[in-house]
């Protein structure tokens, strides 16, 4: 006897899929609109996807035993740009490990060291804007984190492997940034190699060059360890566990590849909607400045990361539209009951971040861009989960939330903005993501 799943769009699964890669956000509406809470998507001919965004069903997912769930099974389809080790990719002990071994750097005072830095690469890259002169905020913000990454979290300075590698991470994610171009992750009939005039055979050049680049790299710093350097590729390689067991230099360049991409990405496309978002409410930007200017001149980075309301405008920012549309989706390994339901081994199920964020019972008038909601109430880590949850949490978000703070700061306290375009800007896909269509039209209007 089959399961009984939540009722779903009965359409062919190509369809589905079509629609998915067109228009995340709004399958998603039609969906729970017409099906309710959860929902079955067919995406795909093999394992049915479901859909939760209530608070008791993510609980249950995020709390179940971790070998409830094969989570880096589920992710296949990233596995061409990150590559078989990343930490995306893995399940029980390896990514056990792998994750053990990852989360010293993005912690307490090694995260805390990268404070300056992210400053001055905010500053120096904001400096070369030309008052009057539109630019794109998704572009400029890309080039700062980026070059966070490169500095801060890689140790890269500046010198011919750093001026490959900028270039060629922008082109590789580029290839996939439009909605077009995303179906190359989602469509396997399109990974097809025909040379250079080929969209995947272009992919495939690029993420070679770029390996060889990390390889490169990788074999340099094991031959010459500075025990002084806090960088994160300098700490992964002096990482061992309670066995005295590394990581290799596939499993390193991998999960600097993941780092690399899922690092700056996200992170810039978050910062280009929090800065659409707070010029275009003026009473948001007024009252967001308002708390910059209090802490006078040069503030510590600390100092600025503690601001309530800088963090309430991030936190909203992340909510309103979340960066990916749900959480990794988790293939189960045995039964479980939720809701009502019994699902089989091989169902996949998806904490889904957007409908979660968009329920009216948990944030009234979820279409308001309001980061007061986040003064007036702790929200749980099943009602807000813009980095997922459980054991599969997004390994940077802490370092990510800091960036996003000291970068607005920076920027917002020594330039006056404007939006070019005063229409509403629209959420669409790039790659697995989902960007602000046209990337943020802004322009200075003065120096503050």
């Amino acid at each position: 006897m089959s399961q009984v799943l939540p009722d779903g769009s009965q359409q062919p699964p190509l369809l589905q899929l079509l629609e998915w890669i067109a228009n995340p956000f709004g399958y998603m509406e039609r969906s729970a609109q017409r099906y309710g809470d959860p929902f079955t998507a067919e995406l795909r001919q093999s394992n049915p996807l479901v859909f939760f965004s209530h608070p008791q069903a993510i609980q249950a997912i995020f709390t179940a035993a971790p070998d409830t769930f094969d989570a880096g099974r589920a992710n296949g389809l990233i596995r061409p740009l990150v590559g078989d080790n990343s930490l995306l990719l893995l399940d029980g002990d390896r990514h056990a490990f792998q994750r053990h071994l990852m989360m010293p750097p993005f912690h307490g005072e090694r995260m805390r060291s990268y404070g300056e830095i992210i400053c001055q690469i905010a500053e120096q890259v904001a400096s070369k804007w030309i008052p009057g002169q539109p630019f794109r905020a998704r572009d400029a913000m890309q080039e700062i984190t980026l070059q966070v990454i490169l500095h801060a979290v890689f140790g890269l300075a500046d010198g011919d492997r750093y001026q490959q590698l900028k270039p060629l991470l922008a082109s590789l994610l580029n290839l996939t940034g439009s909605r077009l171009g995303s179906s190359l992750l989602f469509l396997d009939v399109l990974q097809k190699d025909w040379g250079s005039w080929s969209p995947w055979g272009r992919f495939k050049k690029r993420h070679q060059e770029m390996t060889t680049l990390l390889s490169a790299e990788i074999a340099e710093r094991r031959a010459q360890v500075d025990p002084t350097a806090t960088d994160i590729l300098t700490l992964l390689i002096a990482a061992r566990d309670e066995q005295g067991q590394g990581m290799s230099d596939e499993e390193l360049r991998d999960e600097l590849i993941t780092l690399l991409a899922a690092g700056h990405e996200t992170t810039a496309t978050t910062l280009a909607w929090a800065f659409y978002w707070i010029h275009k409410l003026p009473a948001v930007q007024e009252k967001l400045l308002q708390e910059l200017a209090s802490l006078g001149d040069n503030p510590s980075p600390m100092e600025i990361s503690r601001l309530p309301y800088l963090n309430a405008v991030c936190s909203e920012t992340l909510r309103i539209y979340p960066v990916t549309p749900i959480v990794s989706p988790r293939i189960l390994k045995v039964p479980i009951e939720i809701m009502g339901y019994l699902f089989e081994p091989e169902t996949m199920l998806a904490p889904c971040i957007y409908l979660t964020h968009q329920r009216e019972d948990i944030y009234p008038e979820p279409q308001q861009f309001k980061p007061e909601r986040f003064l007036e109430r702790q929200f749980s880590p099943y009602e807000y989960l813009p980095f997922g949850g459980g054991n599969r949490r997004c390994i940077g978000f802490a370092l990510a939330l800091f960036e996003m703070k000291l970068v607005l700061a920076t920027v917002l306290s020594r330039y006056q903005l404007a939006l070019v375009d005063k229409r509403p800007v629209q959420p669409v896909r790039r790659g697995v993501t989902i960007a602000p269509q046209g990337g943020v039209q802004m322009v200075i209007t003065s120096k503050r």
